[in-house]
């Protein structure tokens, strides 16, 4: 017969310490529910990740405002078959928009515009104010690096309409330690709409009326592409950015 001593005796009790990493098993503890938590957990973190993606979705991609600009539009082809993706960098507001969120809306771009086959940017730089509307070269850089591989083999050429003397000289000399190699050697520079046209067909492209009205000052006053001489209209400026009414303006703008 078992006295009271002998079921004392029996009786074990153990003590781990929450802060210690001990397999529960060893001890003989908690097998019975090895099972139902595992499901638990698996559930949770569904449902989290789901949750994730939603405010991702949200907060993050919805372009709507940046495709109401007309910053970054498909257009036609040029002579060679390249699908031309069009950035006018004078609608850009740069101050209002941070590189995570172009870098995502450029990549939604090509996916959705040009999701195969090779393909070129035209790039107008016409009137741009570097603090208003460039986003600056670091954050090219990381932006192309940081495509997808098939996104830079597949971009082949980009055409830099009006890009001003000091545009050229920077790339010249700091452009091919700011942006990567790759989209360095794309770079094709074009001074003038008609040079443009020896690639790209009339009509495959739309070309702002500011931009024609540029072009047409360049024509006339050649010596503006080299600073040499101002631009009396200010078309090569955004208003309120460069000079005001007051006294003439008496610097250039790349």
């Amino acid at each position: 017969m078992e006295t009271k001593s002998d079921a004392e005796d029996d009786f074990s009790l153990y003590v781990v310490a929450s802060d210690l990493t001990v397999e529960a098993h060893a001890y003989g503890i908690g097998k019975h529910n090895d099972i139902q938590e595992e499901e638990e957990n698996e559930e949770w973190h569904e449902c989290e990740s789901a949750l994730s993606r939603h405010l991702v979705m949200d907060d993050d991609d919805d372009f709507s405002d940046l495709d109401q600009l007309q910053i970054l539009e498909l257009q036609g082809k040029d002579k060679a078959g390249r699908r031309i993706l069009r950035i006018v960098g004078k609608f850009f507001p740069a101050p209002v928009i941070g590189g995570e969120r172009l870098k995502k809306y450029i990549c939604q771009k090509i996916s959705t515009t040009v999701s195969e086959g090779p393909f070129c940017i035209v790039y107008i730089h016409t009137a741009v104010q570097r603090e208003e509307n460039s986003p600056g070269l670091s954050i090219l850089r990381w932006i192309y690096e940081d495509l997808p591989t098939d996104y830079k083999q597949r971009l082949q050429l980009v055409y830099f309409l009006h890009p001003g003397l000091l545009s050229r000289l920077v790339l010249a000399t700091v452009g091919r330690y700011f942006l990567s190699e790759g989209l360095y050697w794309k770079l094709n520079y074009i001074s003038r709409l008609e040079f443009l046209w020896n690639d790209i067909k009339k009509g495959q492209i739309e070309i702002p009326e500011f931009v024609c009205e540029h072009d047409a000052l360049l024509e006339s006053r050649p010596l503006m592409d080299y600073g040499i001489e101002t631009d009396p209209y200010h078309l090569h400026e955004m208003a309120g950015t460069g000079h005001t009414f007051s006294r003439p303006v008496t610097r250039w703008v790349p």
